[in-house]
């Protein structure tokens, strides 16, 4: 057991990523999915970077940390389904299972799973921050003054959050100084990359809005994702991306169906590196 445990904890969260994402589908996605399609292909195109931008970041560290060979992308896929549907960081105990799994590959594999993770925390934090001195001074009036009270003590509480690790990075961190800021580089390049591919995703998909305004939008889902005192981040955004730009039943119909779309994904993806296991296994 104790040889097989990473291959049981990888199948039960696999297990668990299924009947979470039969869950999600069945409550709400075939919903979203029904709203209007759009009709633009580059809008499908963005959302497939988006989509990729999370696991290719990944990817592109662990490759420089490990030398990952090209499969490891679809478990770092599945860390990313993981996190979303079952509970937040099961999908980095997936992919801690998975790289314990190939211990000739990855001889300590806990201590850049863990500087990886919390860089990736420190690294949306610092870009949430940031998102916030951009846009309240442009975005304060569209709020009420509990709004900008809820914004002000959540951008605190990030602040806050952040600043331990900073503090006792040498006894928190494992990797070498140099590959640490590295790696946090990478993470904001990918936060970054992926609120201008939701943008323009956007933007194809309602061309009246201007892509600075989707920008902005985007900067501000950004910013909502990551407030810890928002009880309802999609409903805080949706309202204020309404005020900005009108279209409310559009822009209602164009938030669920890329909601839906990106669940949709998961399951597709799901089923299909199931069934790759399965047969592999039967031929193996």
């Amino acid at each position: 057991m104790r040889s097989r445990w990473p291959a049981v904890l990888g199948a039960v969260l696999t297990l668990a990523m299924i009947a979470g994402l039969g869950h999600e589908l069945l409550k709400s996605g075939l919903a979203g999915l029904s709203r209007s399609v759009p009709s633009d292909p580059r809008f499908y195109l963005c959302f497939a970077a988006l989509y990729m931008s999370l696991p290719t970041g990944d990817y592109i560290i662990f490759r420089r940390l490990w030398g990952i060979p090209i499969g490891g992308l679809a478990a770092l896929i599945k860390k990313r389904i993981a996190n979303e549907v079952v509970f937040g960081y099961s999908g980095e105990a997936y992919f801690y299972a998975w790289a314990r799994a190939r211990a000739k590959m990855v001889a300590a594999p806990f201590g850049a799973v863990k500087d990886v993770s919390i860089l990736s925390a420190i690294a949306g934090n610092a870009i949430t921050l940031l998102m916030m001195a951009i846009a309240l001074p442009l975005g304060h009036a569209l709020m009420k003054p509990d709004q900008l009270r809820m914004l002000e003590g959540s951008g605190a509480i990030v602040f806050a959050i952040s600043l331990p690790f900073l503090i006792f990075s040498k006894r928190v961190f494992s990797l070498p100084r140099g590959q640490l800021w590295w790696v946090f580089g990478i993470h904001c390049l990918r936060l970054l990359a992926g609120s201008v591919l939701i943008a323009f995703a956007w933007h194809f998909a309602l061309p009246d809005v201007s892509i600075g305004m989707w920008l902005f939008l985007a900067a501000g889902r950004l910013l909502v994702s990551r407030l810890p005192l928002v009880p309802n981040k999609d409903l805080l955004f949706a309202n204020f991306a309404i005020i900005l730009i009108g279209q409310d039943q559009e822009l209602s119909d164009l938030v669920a169906f890329t909601a839906a779309l990106q669940l949709l994904v998961h399951v597709v993806l799901i089923v299909a590196f199931s069934l790759n296991g399965l047969v592999r296994r039967k031929f193996a």
